[in-house]
């Protein structure tokens, strides 16, 4: 039978100098709010929190069907670049380029040359090409920072500036006007009274999702991110894997073109500009950590519909981009400090 204990305030532990006080345990509050449900309510909350501000400030206009479908058609863009941030970051790195090689995908997929192409063939040549110079440009991002052992920052950073120089050359700083109608059509199309755009950023947000939490693959990538040592000791490849974690955010940023191409009916070199910014921001207050090792894609889905929602209750009542951009600031300050308080080990306050 073992001895009945007597509650105390915290356990001592032995040791040769004495007795240690052990740390108290963590409370159940804390334990919850740490955790990816906790995390996730909060993001729920301040999301219903603004919706109510739209509300109350912006009656009719704001709680419209039509304006909830602009809000989800503004936010997938931007959604879909911030799911591949979003692996890319819990694996302890970051993708500065993903705005820059946006634009480049959409400039080429609008070359004159691949336009001819789609009208021999089909329209989905320009989707193709959108897609292989996304994946193009994470793959050499990728090769880079794991084989080359160049920081992710300075890498990236570097393709931000190439994929934007390339962008301008091979447009000539024009605009290139999407001339197939059947593409237009396409991804101006509705499936059940919502646009195509939404289905898509639905779409990649279940497979990220599914890849994250389901497979293999995900769980390495927490792994890497959590411990890059322990992970290589533990027999994961961690050079290939980071390969591919960048081909995988090149893949997003090749979707977004297509995307941005449909909304847009034209290619241009400024297209994603400062997005890359974006899509941390929305990552980092859905919850994941920037050092790595922690991070849910449902956490940047909501990060990605907060700032949406902000920017719409921001034009509804018509104020500037200036305060709009203060508000984006604090809350992203807000997430960081809530990071770190609930990341903390017990113990440490």
């Amino acid at each position: 039978m073992s001895e009945p204990t007597t509650p105390t305030r915290a356990r001592t532990v032995p040791t040769e100098t004495g007795a240690v006080a052990a740390p108290a345990p963590e409370p159940a509050w804390r334990r919850f709010l740490s955790g990816s449900a906790g995390r996730n309510i909060g993001l729920v909350v301040a999301l219903l929190v603004i919706v109510i501000v739209g509300a109350v400030t912006a009656p009719g206009s704001f709680t419209s069907v039509d304006n909830l479908l602009v809000i989800l058609r503004q936010a997938s863009i931007i959604g879909v670049i911030s799911i591949g941030m979003t692996l890319v970051i819990i694996a302890g790195g970051i993708d500065l380029s993903v705005g820059s090689v946006m634009g480049l995908a959409s400039v080429v997929a609008t070359l004159a040359a691949v336009q001819d192409l789609a009208d021999n063939l089909h329209w989905s040549v320009m989707v193709v090409i959108a897609l292989a110079v996304g994946v193009g440009a994470g793959l050499i991002n990728g090769i880079v920072i794991a084989y080359g052992n160049v920081v992710a920052f300075m890498a990236t950073l570097a393709m931000l500036v190439g994929a934007r120089g390339l962008a301008e050359i091979l447009a000539e700083r024009r605009t290139l006007v999407v001339q197939d109608r059947g593409f237009i059509t396409f991804m101006n199309a509705d499936i059940l009274g919502v646009d195509i755009l939404i289905w898509i950023f639905a779409i990649v947000a279940a497979l990220g999702w599914v890849l994250l939490n389901r497979t293999t693959f995900g769980r390495r990538t927490v792994a890497v991110g959590g411990n890059r040592e322990a992970a290589r000791l533990a027999g994961i490849d961690v050079r290939r894997h980071t390969m591919w974690l960048y081909a995988i955010t090149g893949l997003c940023a090749g979707i977004a073109a297509v995307m941005i191409l449909g909304r847009t009916t034209a290619g241009t070199s400024t297209h994603g500009q400062l997005y890359e910014l974006d899509a941390i921001a929305a990552v980092v207050v859905g919850g994941t950590l920037l050092v790595g090792g922690r991070g849910t894609i449902t956490g940047t889905v909501f990060g990605v519909l907060i700032f949406a929602t902000l920017s719409n209750v921001f034009i509804q009542n018509n104020l500037s981009s200036s305060v709009q951009a203060v508000a984006k600031g604090v809350i992203i300050v807000v997430a960081v400090l809530l990071q770190q308080r609930f990341s903390r080990p017990p113990g440490r306050g």
